[in-house]
């Protein structure tokens, strides 16, 4: 198709695949994978994700360089729900790759995270939940 006959999807998704900032806004993880796979692009790279919901149904497979600074990761008490180790120590089929992406004070919603050892050790130890940040906090004496 020429860019004189592409349809509106089609031009749609270009836009989105473009597109290097997220702002205020819900992102429906499984429709930017696709549009990025449609583009010839197996992995999202380079994106800045700022105050948004992050929804899935999706395991995001994160890789080199994305971070995730004060956002809450999902709804449950336990983090662990949220991640899987993976088998296989090459590739991942049926994850949403994310390489050098920054989620700012972003919410994620039905979203799993797989990565490597470390990654899934360093989400254990250090990353909120929605659970978390909506729990009641202890006044402070």
């Amino acid at each position: 198709m020429t860019d004189q006959t592409m349809s509106a999807e089609e031009a749609a998704g270009r836009a989105l695949v473009a597109r290097t900032t997220f702002e205020n806004e819900a992102v429906w993880l499984p429709s930017l994978a696709v549009q990025h796979w449609n583009a010839g692009e197996m992995f999202i790279e380079g994106k800045t994700f700022t105050d948004c919901v992050i929804e899935g149904p999706a395991v995001m497979a994160v890789m080199n360089g994305t971070v995730f600074d004060s956002c809450a990761m999902g709804t449950t008490s336990d983090m662990a729900t949220l991640l899987y180790r993976p088998v296989g120590r090459v590739k991942m089929a049926g994850v949403v790759g994310m390489a050098k992406c920054r989620f700012v004070r972003c919410r994620f919603v039905q979203v799993g995270f797989t990565g490597t050892d470390q990654l899934i050790d360093e989400l254990l130890a250090d990353v909120k939940t929605l659970s978390d940040v909506a729990a009641p906090t202890e006044p402070s004496a």
